[in-house]
């Protein structure tokens, strides 16, 4: 950061702060880490899953000219007018008079103008959204409100799938928020009790959120590791060396003890999801695997700094974490620093939690054994064949603004 940096010329303190850690970005080191936020709404978003909006997580395609539907969630307002994974959205409006079809959009302001035409993300805004999915292409309105996000789904999120005579454990965890500790309890318990012994962990759009729910599912999936073992360690600056606080496995009654570990992943995987799939890594070696495309790469912490008179959070980085080997260097995702891996697309045609999903299916062939190309710069392994990356029209780009709500933060591509 620089020594001094005046702020008169800078319209905000979002534009100061960006400009503060300017340098820190050019290294790869903050790439908007670094925030201001509301103490309220981020808060009951971590209690609560608190959100406004459609209840629709959208992704681009690799031009940017093409917009769909990824996820819907339970609680919000797309799912009930009848939007679902898979639908792409050909135009935007606030109705049928003034839609404009995406490419249009895209065309004229690039994927801010696609941003924008959503609207504000406050309860009561209507948006016409032109839907093209199995049904055909229909004209739906939708009005963002207010809804608690479900962190588990109660429709794909927990599951046992049989493949080959193997009962594998699925869970699709969206967020690291509290309201997650107890159906990820239930899910565990519930492969306890049938015996699965390998499991897929999907967490292919899960930005991150609290290291107490990170923890959790560490010690969840820890059921064979001693209390002596280190799940992960907090460390901050060496004249801060005071806070290093390192966290052990503890586990738990519904603990599995896993033989294998399948790590569904991609540029939408970060903070706390690469922190539990670090953290596995010298304990499993290669029978932990990323499947899917590399995590986005932040394997760093914030502190809170608060202004309860401004409702003011400044988030700033302040801590590393890293796993027992040591390994808190992974700035360009873990890809590099798996000991497994398979490349997979993201198909959308299928529901998640459904094994002919094709990042599914890839990690149900890497617990069965069965050969698999890895992600381009991961290591190798014993039963890969060769590198490569996802086709390009297998890439997607999460729907991201400029200055993302606290939901949207932790669960990227959220509208």
């Amino acid at each position: 950061m620089p020594a001094s940096l005046d702020p008169t010329p800078y319209a905000s303190v979002d534009a100061y702060v960006d400009a503060l850690t300017e340098g820190a970005r050019a290294q790869r080191r903050d790439r908007y880490f670094t925030y201001l936020t509301s103490i309220k709404e981020e808060d009951a978003y971590y209690e609560d899953g608190a959100s406004v909006g459609f209840g629709l997580r959208f992704a681009t395609d690799s031009s940017q000219t093409r917009l769909f539907v990824i996820e819907s969630f339970e609680n919000g307002p797309g799912l009930a007018a009848g939007v679902d994974r898979g639908a792409e959205i050909v135009a935007i409006g606030t109705g049928m008079s003034d839609l404009r079809s995406v490419s249009s959009l895209a065309a004229s302001g690039g994927i801010d103008a696609v941003v924008d035409a959503m609207g504000p993300d406050t309860s009561g805004t209507t948006r016409m959204l032109r839907v093209s999915d199995a049904s055909g292409i229909r004209n739906v309105s939708v009005t963002k409100r207010d809804f608690d996000l479900t962190p588990v789904s109660d429709r794909y999120g927990a599951r046992v799938i049989e493949d080959g005579g193997r009962r594998i454990g699925y869970v699709n965890l969206r967020t690291f928020i509290t309201p997650a500790e107890k159906p990820l309890r239930d899910a565990f318990a519930n492969f306890r009790a049938q015996g699965v012994t390998d499991v897929i962990l999907d967490l292919r759009y899960n930005g991150g959120g609290l290291l107490s729910t990170a923890k959790l599912l560490g010690n969840l999936l820890g059921g064979d590791r001693a209390g002596t073992d280190l799940f992960a360690r907090v460390t901050y600056r060496p004249e801060k060396s005071a806070q290093n606080e390192p966290a052990y496995f503890a586990p738990q009654p519904e603990s599995v003890k896993p033989m294998r570990i399948a790590f569904i992943g991609s540029g939408g995987t970060a903070s706390a999801s690469e922190l539990v799939i670090n953290a596995f890594i010298p304990y499993l070696d290669t029978r932990a695997a990323l499947i899917g495309a590399n995590t986005y790469g932040k394997p760093v912490g914030q502190i809170a700094v608060d202004r309860p008179a401004c409702d003011d959070r400044l988030r700033v980085v302040a801590f590393a974490t890293q796993n027992s080997a040591g390994n808190a260097d992974y700035y360009d995702g873990l890809a590099s620093s798996v000991k497994a891996s398979c490349q997979s697309s993201d198909d959308i045609s299928y529901p998640l939690g459904d094994p002919r999903e094709a990042s599914i299916r890839q990690a149900l062939d890497f617990i069965a054994g069965r050969s698999c190309t890895p992600i381009a710069g991961a290591t190798a392994s014993t039963f890969a064949k060769k590198a490569a990356s996802a086709p390009a029209t297998d890439r997607r780009e999460l729907l991201t603004p400029k200055r993302p709500t606290p939901a949207q933060r932790e669960v990227p591509g959220l509208f």
